[in-house]
C-alpha cells in the first residue's frame, strides 16, 4: 500500500491541472490507498475531494499547504475534528480584515508566520516542504512546534545528484528528530496533463510559453504514481514510504464529522419548535381574526409536524427574523420559489402567495422523502438590500455569518483566449475563435468553426490551442462571492470553513460554494435584490397617498386572478414580466386557459426549472 500525501488539485487555481474527481479515479486505478489534498493556502476543493473519495473508496487525508512569510511551506493535516477547526481558524487568521502594506491580499494569498502556526498547531500533523538543500533551522523549529507530529516532505526532482540530495535531506531530518516522508508532489493525475500544467503556469504568470523559462515546473513526472513505482524510486529509504501510511493512519478526520448548527433565535429554555408554533399561531390570528379556516388548519398542522420531524424550526425562525427586520424598516421583501408553497411561510409573511387558494404543493418545498434542507430565497428592494446584509452581519457577527463563494470556471471562450495567449497566438485570432461559440458554451471550438474562419485546422499550434482549451474547460479560475447566499451558524463559522474578507467593503465570504454546502447539509439563506420590488413599493405609496388605498403584496386584491391580465399573457404581451418574457415561455403561453394560475406554475417550472 501507498499513501500519496502531497497532491495539488485544480483548486490551487492555475497550479494543479486535474480535478479531484480525476485524481481520485486515477488513484483507485493505481491501487493508492489514500490521497492527501493540499491545495495552496486554501481548502476550497476539499469538499469535492471528499465526495470523490466516497465515490472511489480511496480515503481522503484532508489538508492544506500553507506558504509562510518566511518562505517556508508546510503541509498541514488535521488528525481529528478539533484539528480541522484549528486549521480553518489558522487560514482565517491569514486573511487580514484590513489591507496589508496599503493593499488587500490576493484571493489565493495568505499571510502567516511561524508564530501563527504555533498558536493553532494542536491536533495538526505538519510536513515541511523541503527544497534543494537542508534547512536545519526550519526543521528544528518544526520539531519544537509539533514534536512527533513533525515530518519532512521529500520528493524527486529529476535532476543530477537527486539521490545525494535526498540522502542529505533525510540526514538533516534525522538530526532534527523529524521523520522523512516520501511524496510525489503531484500536480496532475496523468502524464498527458503536463502540457496543460505548463499552460496554466504561463496564464498565472501572464506570459507566453516561450517566455516562461525556469518558472515552468522542471520535471515532467508530477503525476500520480502507484505503490510499486514509488517504492522503486525510494528503494534506499523504505521508511519514507512507511511514513506516509503512518500519517494516513494518524489523520482520521472526515468531513462527514462536521455538524452544522442553525442559529438559535429562541430564548434560553424555549424550544425552537415551540417558538415557531407560537409565532405562526400569532401571525394566523392577525391574518384570520375570526379563526383559521379548516383547510388552512389542516395544512398548517401537517407542515409544522414535518418541520419538527426534520428539525428545521431554527431555519424558519432565522428567515422570519430577517424578514421581520426588513419590514420593520419599511423594506419591501418577498420569498421566491417553492417557499411560496408553504402555509407557514405565508402566515409569517415570508411569502405573499396564498398556497391554499392557489392549490400549491408543500412537498415541492420540503419533503421527508427527498431529505433535502429547505432553501428560502428572499427578494428585497434592490436599492436597500445592502441594509439587510449589513444588519445580518451586525446581528450574527462576522464570526457567525458569511456569504458563500462562487467558483468562476473556464468556459469555451475564456479557455480559448487564455490558452491562445499563452501559446502566442495573435489576440485577433483567439478573439475570432472565441466569437464562434455562445458565451455559456462548454463544448470547445469545433472543426467547422475553424473552417468557417478560413483557418488551417492542422496547424500544430492552433490544433494544440483548441485541444488544451477543451481540457481547461471547467477548471476553476478564481473564487468570487455569491450575490446574497448567507451561511449562518450558532457557533463560530470559521470552526467549519475558513472565512475571508470579500472584495466589497464590510463583507465576508467562505471558501465553499452552494454545491459544497449542500453536500455537507449546511443551510443557506439567499438575500437577493429585485428592482421591481422598489417599483412596487413606490406604487403602493402612491396608491395610499392619492387614492387612500393601502395595499401590500399579500392583500386579497392581489390574490384574485384578473381575466384581463390572463388575456395579455395569452397574447405573449409580457415584456418586463421577467419570469415569463423569454421566447421559450412565449411559445407556450397561448395554450394557457384563463384563470388557471396552476398552468402558469407549470409553464414557469418547465422554462425556469429552479
Amino acid at each position: 500500500m501507498y499513501a500519496e500525501l502531497q497532491v495539488t488539485s485544480h483548486f490551487s487555481f492555475l497550479r494543479g491541472a486535474s480535478s479531484c474527481e480525476e485524481l481520485f479515479a486515477a488513484a483507485a486505478n493505481l491501487g493508492i490507498g489514500a490521497l492527501g489534498i493540499v491545495d495552496r493556502n486554501s481548502v476550497a476543493g476539499i469538499v469535492r475531494a471528499w465526495d470523490a473519495a466516497r465515490t472511489t473508496g480511496v480515503r481522503l487525508v484532508a489538508g492544506c499547504r500553507v506558504d509562510l512569510v518566511s518562505g517556508d511551506s508546510l503541509l498541514l493535516y488535521p488528525q481529528d475534528r478539533a484539528g480541522w477547526s484549528r486549521l480553518t481558524r489558522l487560514l482565517t487568521a491569514g486573511r487580514p480584515q484590513q489591507p496589508v502594506d496599503g493593499k488587500w491580499l490576493g484571493k489565493s494569498e495568505c499571510r502567516l508566520d511561524w508564530d501563527d502556526v504555533a498558536q493553532w498547531s494542536d491536533g495538526l500533523v505538519a510536513a515541511l516542504v523541503t527544497g534543494d538543500a537542508p534547512d536545519a533551522s526550519a526543521l528544528h523549529r518544526l520539531r519544537d512546534l509539533f514534536g512527533d507530529r513533525a515530518y519532512a516532505a521529500i520528493s524527486y526532482r529529476r535532476r543530477p545528484g537527486d539521490a545525494a540530495r535526498i540522502e542529505a535531506l533525510a540526514g538533516a531530518a534525522r538530526a532534527a528528530r523529524v521523520t522523512a516522508l516520501a511524496t510525489g508532489d503531484v500536480l496532475f493525475h496523468s502524464p498527458d496533463r503536463r502540457l496543460l500544467q505548463d499552460v496554466v503556469t504561463a496564464i498565472r504568470h501572464n506570459v507566453t510559453i516561450d517566455e516562461l523559462g525556469f518558472r515552468r515546473e522542471r520535471h515532467a513526472d508530477r503525476h500520480l504514481k502507484g505503490a510499486a513505482e514509488m517504492k522503486r524510486l525510494f528503494a534506499r529509504w523504505p521508511e519514507m514510504i512507511e511514513a506516509g501510511l503512518e500519517i494516513a493512519d494518524r489523520c482520521r478526520f472526515d468531513l462527514g464529522q462536521l455538524r452544522y448548527q442553525y442559529p438559535s433565535e429562541a430564548p434560553e429554555g424555549v424550544a425552537p419548535q415551540a417558538l415557531l408554533d407560537r409565532r405562526v399561531r400569532e401571525a394566523a390570528l392577525r391574518r384570520f381574526p375570526d379563526g383559521l379556516p379548516e383547510e388552512y388548519e389542516a395544512q398548517l398542522g401537517h407542515e409544522l409536524k414535518l418541520i419538527d420531524q426534520l428539525g428545521y424550526a431554527p431555519y424558519f425562525l432565522t428567515v422570519d427574523s430577517i424578514v421581520a427586520h426588513a419590514r420593520g424598516e419599511g423594506i419591501l421583501c418577498q420569498g421566491r420559489g417553492s417557499a411560496a408553497n408553504s402555509v407557514v411561510c405565508f402566515l409569517l409573511g415570508i411569502t405573499s402567495i396564498d398556497p391554499i387558494r392557489h392549490k400549491l404543493l408543500f412537498e415541492r418545498f420540503v419533503s421527508s422523502e427527498r431529505d433535502e434542507p429547505p432553501d428560502i430565497d428572499v427578494d428585497f428592494e434592490h436599492e436597500r438590500r445592502e441594509e439587510v446584509i449589513q444588519w445580518i452581519y451586525r446581528h450574527y457577527g462576522y464570526d457567525r455569518a458569511a456569504l458563500t463563494a462562487v467558483v468562476t470556471r473556464y468556459r469555451t471562450r475564456g479557455a480559448v483566449r487564455d490558452v491562445g495567449k499563452a501559446l502566442g497566438l495573435p489576440e485577433d485570432l483567439t478573439g475570432a475563435l472565441a466569437g464562434q461559440v455562445w458565451g455559456w458554451s462548454n463544448e470547445g471550438v469545433a472543426e467547422r468553426h475553424v473552417e468557417e474562419l478560413g483557418l488551417d485546422f492542422t496547424d500544430p499550434r492552433l490544433a494544440l490551442t483548441l485541444d488544451l482549451a477543451r481540457q481547461l474547460i471547467g477548471t476553476p479560475r478564481h473564487l468570487s462571492q455569491h450575490p446574497g447566499g448567507f451561511v449562518l451558524t450558532q457557533e463560530r463559522l470559521d470552526d467549519l470553513v475558513p472565512i475571508a474578507p470579500a472584495t466589497m467593503e464590510d463583507r465576508r465570504v467562505i471558501e465553499w460554494d452552494k454545491d459544497d454546502i449542500a453536500l455537507l447539509s449546511f443551510m443557506k439563506v439567499d438575500i437577493l435584490g429585485l428592482g421591481m420590488l422598489g417599483c412596487m413599493r413606490r406604487a403602493f405609496d402612491l396608491l395610499d397617498e392619492h387614492k387612500g388605498l393601502r395595499l401590500g403584496l399579500a392583500s386579497d386584491e392581489l390574490q384574485t386572478d384578473d381575466p384581463a391580465v390572463y388575456a395579455m399573457i395569452q397574447k405573449a404581451d409580457t415584456i418586463g414580466t421577467f419570469q415569463i418574457e423569454s421566447r421559450a415561455q412565449m411559445s407556450m403561453l397561448p395554450r394557457l386557459r384563463p384563470k388557471e394560475f396552476y398552468d402558469i406554475v407549470i409553464q414557469v417550472a418547465i422554462v425556469r426549472p429552479g
